[in-house]
């Protein structure tokens, strides 16, 4: 195993396992291959990889029911989608069902590194946080150091994006953020069509936090949270 960890890359075209691969090795990552959709739920299952790379159309078993079985175990080892098809409706299914960003084909390699390892940011430890820090907003409280979401006094149980998103908003109720504003300080990247996956997001963290939910759509510029 590399030691930036190892990364699970669930893929059928063999010329693209091989590039992901190369690029991920030479930054320190461990790297597994399988080639279609049962075996890659097998391997993650089995290695418990630090992140999976994961192809939507594959043989048999698709990406999109590889991560739903993965997210109906409570298993929410961030997943990085590609797929061929540069279609909203795959990405956005694919955000819904719980996947932590995407790539369409054809990707630079360095794009996908530089991908992942922001995936992997989200979903470690704050450890440039201050200890025990927490946020409010309503019924809402989150804690920064241990990532932990109550929304009227029951955990809520977020994907990394999803946290960092909601912290974003709760760091300052009542400032109105753009989508693009969360999209680079979230996301860590800007791009002309990615301000929908921010909108997919925010209604994935609303319907996880119900009624308790501080989040509220400025018509025409983003989002806020009310304190």
């Amino acid at each position: 195993m590399g030691t930036s960890g190892l990364v699970l890359v669930v893929e059928d075209e063999p010329h693209i396992c091989d590039l992901i691969r190369l690029y991920l090795t030479r930054e320190g990552f461990g790297v597994e291959v399988r080639h279609d959709g049962a075996a890659g739920l097998e391997a993650a299952r089995a290695l418990a990889p630090v992140a999976v790379v994961l192809d939507i159309r594959l043989p048999g078993m698709d990406g999109r029911d590889v991560v739903r079985a993965l997210r109906a175990e409570d298993d929410w080892t961030p997943v990085l989608f590609v797929t061929a098809r540069d279609e909203e409706v795959d990405r956005i299914l694919g955000l819904e069902l719980g996947a932590d960003d995407y790539l369409v084909k054809p990707f630079s390699p360095r794009e996908l590194v530089a991908r992942l390892r922001a995936v992997l940011r989200r979903a470690g430890p704050a450890a440039a946080r201050p200890a025990t820090r927490t946020l409010r907003a309503g019924a809402v409280e989150i804690d920064l150091d241990r990532r932990h979401v109550l929304a009227a006094g029951e955990p809520v149980t977020l994907t990394a994006t999803e946290f960092d998103l909601l912290a974003a908003l709760l760091d300052r109720p009542g400032l109105v953020h753009t989508r693009e504003r969360l999209l680079s300080r979230v996301w860590g990247y800007q791009a002309a069509a990615g301000t929908r996956t921010v909108d997919v997001h925010v209604a994935q963290v609303r319907a996880k936090l119900g009624a308790a939910s501080p989040i509220r759509t400025v018509r025409g510029v983003g989002y806020t949270a009310d304190g």
